[in-house]
């Protein structure tokens, strides 16, 4: 382990954060699967059957937890208005009991395919193998749940049949020694050693991607064997990737891999997971190991004796984000993933970091002259709110120990700062969320490089600056081109930052928030050079750069707090953007 120290951590998707310019198409609405599977235990058999032809398509949202939002939807769109308190909590006590019974998963996924199919969430094919992948690990969860029949109908029917608890408020116990006064993170003296880091993140290598297969299918995601041929009045599946809702061939990971040599040499290496595709519907764990080990084994190829401090993605698991705790035992348990990550991984990492890995609890640090990095695949700001505040408050209580965060998960490139809990005002910390290496939806594949800090008595290890390297997709796809991963930019250089300290992006946010020319200009490396063509209006970029203020999920109040311009905006336009799990 480097000296400053690394922390995997892995936190659970943030619910629902809207985004005036939608990226979650395709698998994120699949979650809308689970959420109708439990409806469908809900739902007796006739009215599933019964219900209004004319049902829409539900809106692509964030993670289940949101199911609130989506409650009035499903209410209208089954005829639920007429549903009383007393016939719900009948019915979820009716559902308890027969859950009970192992011939039950049968009928739930029966049910969850055809609700599925009549509220067109996926094409048939794609209803039929994910309530097939995930209906055991579903059922099983609801039966060991805690959801009581009123929890249950106070979701569905409003506060006055009931109260959903599942995600109430927990506090973590912080050391009861006094925290010592913050020290301003302070620059290093000129010449000091600088270390670079490369960054992976979100490499989602799709063993079946075929060049001039379609790249808008039906299916969630595209550019595969299974795609078709596209219309023959639009072009097929690039080489070396797409602009579309599809991942990468391993030729783009080993070019991409084969070509850091101008952005290196590198002392260390981290990398934040999520190595399988995104055809969730369709994975098993044969195909999840496979991912894991043919890229493990890429990595030690090209980048030999630098040593790698992995950290876990949320797509490492079949079902996706699929994570039991460590008391789950037997087949249901993530055994099979953790000791597989573990000897894949053994030659980088020492055997406390492997026992640790094994069950997926992170090292507790004691204060002291340790500086500390921690690495993680999704961002503390995309977390359920419970864990995402407790999270902060660790943060604020260890400033003087942490000099890094990084993570990955959204794919583009953002950040997001930390404030002083008391006032809300002091930048105390900053998470640096890197660009992905997938094109995943309509980007070019991209890595960062950080210049830290280096090695020597009395280094700060504090974040000197950082690089994005980008693959040129529309470039690397023309006839008889070769792919040539070039730098995008460098941030103190683009943005005129003084240093990479908090308080330096806190600034940035509010020249943007002032300076259009300036914001469109972080629009652009914001999608690693291939942005969207519809404009960021006023309301975009309100809500973009609040979300670069928001480092606690589900707390439109400190934006508005932050940046009172955001009072003109809606609450929901401030909440986290849908993670693309």
């Amino acid at each position: 382990m480097p000296r400053h120290g690394v922390s995997s951590g892995q936190g659970r998707p943030r619910s629902g954060r809207e985004q005036t310019l939608d990226r979650s198409l395709g698998a994120p609405s699949l979650r809308l699967l689970w959420m109708g599977l439990a409806l469908a235990l809900a739902l007796p058999n006739y009215q599933v059957l019964c219900a209004p032809a004319g049902a829409h398509p539900l809106p692509a949202q964030g993670h289940p937890a949101k199911f609130i939002r989506l409650a009035p939807q499903l209410r209208e769109a089954f005829s639920w208005w007429n549903l009383t308190c007393p016939a719900c909590k009948g019915l979820f006590t009716a559902i308890d009991i027969r859950l009970r019974n192992e011939a039950s998963v049968a009928w739930v996924g029966s049910m969850a395919i055809k609700m599925c199919m009549l509220l067109k969430i996926a094409p048939p094919a794609v209803c039929q193998s994910a309530v097939q992948l995930f209906q055991d690990d579903m059922v099983e969860v609801w039966r060991r749940s805690v959801l009581r029949p009123s929890e249950a109908c106070g979701l569905l029917l409003g506060s006055s049949c009931g109260h959903w608890d599942i995600f109430s408020s927990w506090n973590i116990s912080l050391p009861a020694v006094p925290k010592p006064s913050p020290k301003p993170p302070e620059p290093p003296a000129p010449g000091s050693p600088v270390s670079r880091v490369l960054f992976l993140t979100d490499l989602h290598w799709d063993h079946d991607y075929l060049e001039g297969t379609d790249p808008n299918c039906e299916n969630p995601l595209c550019c595969r064997r299974d795609s078709g041929p596209p219309p023959a009045s639009r072009p097929g599946a690039g080489y070396w990737g797409e602009y579309s809702k599809c991942d990468l061939p391993l030729r783009t990971l080993e070019s991409l891999l084969s070509g850091l040599g101008p952005a290196g040499p590198f002392d260390m290496v981290y990398w934040t997971g999520d190595i399988p595709a995104h055809n969730i519907w369709q994975q098993s764990r044969q195909d999840q190991l496979r991912a894991l080990t043919t890229v493990t084994d890429l990595v030690k190829k090209f980048l030999g004796p630098v040593p790698v401090y992995p950290a876990v993605g949320n797509h490492e698991s079949t079902p996706v984000n699929g994570f039991p705790p460590p008391f789950i035992e037997g087949n249901q348990s993530s055994h099979w993933l953790y000791e597989a990550m573990a000897k894949a991984w053994e030659p980088w990492l020492p055997a406390e970091a492997l026992r640790t890995l094994r069950y997926l609890r992170p090292t507790e640090t004691q204060e002291g002259r340790r500086k500390v990095h921690i690495i993680g695949h999704i961002p503390p700001g995309h977390c359920l709110k419970s864990w995402s505040w407790n999270y902060y408050r660790i943060v604020e209580r260890y400033e003087n120990t942490l000099a890094g965060q990084f993570f990955g998960h959204t794919h583009v490139d953002e950040f997001e700062v930390f404030y002083d809990q008391e006032t809300l005002s002091r930048p105390l910390s900053v998470a640096f969320l890197a660009p992905s290496a997938t094109t995943y939806i309509s980007l070019n594949p991209g890595y960062r490089v950080y210049q830290i800090d280096g090695n020597y008595s009395g280094s700060s290890h504090l974040v000197l600056d950082h690089e994005t390297y980008i693959l040129n997709l529309t470039q690397a796809n023309e006839p008889g081109a070769t792919p040539h991963w070039q730098l995008l930019y460098r941030a103190r250089e683009t943005y005129g930052l003084p240093n990479v300290l908090p308080a330096a992006w806190h600034d940035l946010v509010y020249r943007m928030r002032s300076d259009t020319q300036l914001f469109q200009t972080f629009w652009f490396l914001y999608h690693k050079g291939h942005p969207p063509s519809e404009p960021c209006g006023t309301p975009c970029r309100l809500a973009t750069l609040c979300a670069q203020l928001s480092a606690r999920s589900d707390s439109p109040a400190l934006c508005r707090h932050l940046m009172p311009d955001a009072n003109l905006l809606p609450v929901q336009s401030l909440r986290p953007r849908p993670p693309l799990c």
